[in-house]
């Protein structure tokens, strides 16, 4: 049985590589996810055998429960849902990670049964269990908050929350300590109501143009919750796991920092500086922005040889991808090219953007990262943007005095005709006016995404 049980163990371990090597290319992704899901499966249940902890018909019936909801979950939550139920996913992973490692540790401490002494390495790995775990739930839950509109994105003094958030974690650490000397469930229990407060603080300062670094990030700690719980039980298979989580997210984390030329500690602990290094919206804008219409945006696209979307966050809030992509199944039936280009942080969460269009059934070969597609813009005819703005920035490229200097954008202002379609002029995240919409070869058309796309294709229908 022993054998058997290793043998479960290492076949779920390979599962979750091999389905992590699946996921990095879009058109293997499906496989990879079920090779995951597989893995996890085999792993759940060779443990419960191995503990004998439920009967086979108890077993079935979680299994089939779990499915049920799994499959609820896929089929009605909507793709711009996807965001906060991945927090969710995170947050529980977390909760799941807290739980273990504080019921291990409670069992640890009493010694009536005639159970040796905890040792240190024990102790720490339950302690680090309990301490990510706590963070990851609370600050998984303050995310989906933010993602759901349903805990304010502003903060009243951020610095003071950033600063409580700082002496939090200095005395986690102390706790974590105390807890590995002491062996007292005092310190256990202190240690994930603070670890628990570090969450909240932790995330709730951040805005939601960051909300796609922070969803990376705790999907990472997620991970690193998962492997500690595996030095506490002993489990080969969860460590694994937890490792390949926790390096991928952490790796995805970076990726996207680097994105938005910004620190991961920045993110955490910073916040954009706009003051006074930028010029008033008023002095951009006066006289300069020119609105347009869906008839004259449909005549300019009517001849035009290649055209590319550049969606963003907008375009998720109106729901808009359906009405994108019979847009572009019209501009291709007119002869033009269409791409797609997709900045690494547009959306909420990593590859938010290509979850979007992949449900509206638009090829992956048409979805183009930022530095596939730079070089192409002075060929584009036409550049239309959907609700992105600080990505498309010029001034993070020309004004080194900008608070976006040195981030990474889509160089949509050297297409020959650039529209923008977005409810008003108001900033993005950094709070900035942005330049691009008073250009000479801009056109604002103001209006809701989806409202807007449909008007056009209307109006490209009846020329």
């Amino acid at each position: 049985m022993e054998t058997f049980i290793q043998l479960g163990y290492l076949l779920s371990a390979s599962l979750f590589v091999l389905g992590l090597k699946r996921l990095s290319r879009p058109r293997t992704a499906a496989q990879g996810n079920m090779l995951g899901a597989i893995g996890m499966l085999i792993a759940v249940v060779v443990t419960l055998f191995d503990q004998d902890i439920l009967s086979f018909w108890v077993l079935t019936f979680g299994v089939v429960i779990g499915a049920g909801v799994g499959a609820a979950l896929a089929t009605y939550v909507q793709m711009t849902g996807m965001p906060q139920l991945v927090a969710l996913f995170n947050g529980f992973g977390g909760l799941a990670s807290l739980l273990v490692g504080a019921a291990s540790l409670e069992q640890s401490f009493d010694l009536s049964d005639g159970l040796t002494p905890p040792n240190t390495d024990f102790l720490g790995a339950g302690a680090m269990t309990v301490l990510i775990g706590s963070v990851t739930f609370s600050g998984s839950l303050v995310a989906f908050a933010k993602l759901q509109e349903i805990w304010p994105d502003e903060v009243t003094n951020p610095a003071v929350v950033r600063a409580l958030n700082i002496g939090l974690v200095a005395v986690s650490a102390i706790f974590v300590v105390l807890l590995t000397t002491d062996h007292s469930s005092w310190w256990l229990w202190l240690l994930a109501v603070v670890a628990l407060v570090v969450g909240v603080t932790m995330v709730s300062p951040i805005g939601g143009a960051d909300m796609p670094v922070v969803i990376a990030l705790l999907n990472s700690f997620s991970g690193l919750a998962a492997a500690t719980t595996g030095f506490v039980l002993g489990n080969s298979v969860l460590i694994i796991a937890g490792a390949l989580v926790g390096a991928s997210g952490l790796i995805l984390t970076l990726i996207m920092c680097k994105a938005m030329n910004r620190t991961l500690m920045n993110v955490l602990f910073g916040s954009i500086d706009t003051g006074g290094v930028t010029a008033d919206a008023d002095e951009i804008y006066a006289g300069r922005v020119t609105s347009s219409s869906a008839d004259e945006v449909a005549m300019i696209l009517d001849t035009a040889g290649k055209v590319t979307i550049v969606p963003g966050y907008g375009m998720a809030v109106a729901q808009a991808q359906h009405a994108v992509r019979d847009l572009t199944t019209a501009l291709e039936g007119r002869g033009a090219e269409v791409l797609f280009a997709i900045h690494p942080v547009a959306g909420r969460m990593p590859g938010h953007m290509n979850v979007l269009l992949a449900e509206a059934e638009i090829p992956y070969e048409q979805l183009k990262e930022m530095e596939v597609i730079n070089p192409t813009f002075p060929q584009t005819d036409v550049a239309i943007i959907i609700g992105a703005n600080d990505v498309v920035n010029p001034d993070a490229r020309e004004n080194p005095e900008s608070p976006i200097a040195g981030m990474p954008i889509l160089d949509v202002d050297k297409a020959r005709t650039v529209v923008v379609i977005k409810r008003s002029l108001s900033p993005g995240f950094a709070g900035i006016p942005n330049p691009l919409f008073a250009l000479d070869n801009t056109l604002m058309l103001f209006g809701d995404g989806k409202a807007a796309v449909e008007d056009i294709s209307s109006a490209l229908a009846d020329i």
